[in-house]
């Protein structure tokens, strides 16, 4: 489950500088825990039928507690969005642009307490969300405008792999979803393991380029 996840992978770090530096204060989880159930209580059902929710999370601190959370700020807020991904997988929900998340000082906060600005925000363009996850953990945010993906320094999303083509595929933002074509390369794409030339993508489809496995996340 989304909050399950990411309590597990802070586990390891609560034992180590976590179990430190939040000996009182604002700790990490209960951060988590307001962020889920926010989403649930905003919850609502837009003109296509489909539960929404909030994407867009500003995490409201006092400076103190901001402070400490200064030297790993950027991985709690991936970390946030990803228990925010998991969590609107687990419900059915979907989300109106790219999941974002922000810590930033709010002068009313006392030293242990914390607000969540919940919001809703379009992507680009008013483009949905989507985004692919790399081998390397790391998230690449697709957009309106064509992502493409090869060998050559000079593609959105570039593959070190012998078995990539210099421009091996694209991926089209196509109404509120996202396309993969194939642009003739030797190897090929794949979408769970069957080769395409154009595929839709539906969230958590594994692509196949080259040797390299990607992951299309529609939230």
């Amino acid at each position: 489950m989304g909050l399950k996840g990411f309590e597990r992978r802070l586990e390891h770090a609560v034992e180590g500088v976590f179990s430190r530096v939040f000996r009182s204060g604002v700790r990490p989880i209960e951060i988590g825990r307001r962020l889920t159930r926010d989403m649930d209580d905003a919850r609502t059902l837009d003109v296509r039928g489909r539960t929404i929710t909030p994407n867009s999370f500003t995490v409201l601190l006092s400076a103190e507690d901001h402070a400490s959370f200064a030297d790993f700020a950027d991985s709690l807020a991936r970390e946030l969005c990803d228990a925010a991904r998991e969590h609107a997988r687990d419900e059915g929900y979907a989300f109106i642009g790219p999941v974002e998340a922000e810590l930033v000082v709010d002068d009313a906060q006392r030293t242990g307490t914390f607000t969540i600005d919940a919001r809703f925000r379009e992507g680009v363009g008013g483009s949905g969300a989507g985004s692919l996850l790399l081998p390397t953990g790391e998230r690449f945010v697709l957009r309106e405008q064509v992502t493409s993906v090869g060998r050559l320094p000079e593609c959105e999303v570039t593959l070190l792999d012998p078995n990539v083509s210099r421009r091996h595929a694209e991926v089209h933002q196509r109404g509120n979803g996202f396309v993969l074509v194939d642009l003739g390369s030797t190897n090929g794409c794949t979408v769970n393991g069957v080769r395409v030339t154009e595929r839709e993508l539906r969230d958590g489809d594994e692509i196949g380029i080259g040797n390299v496995r990607l992951t299309f996340q529609a939230s």
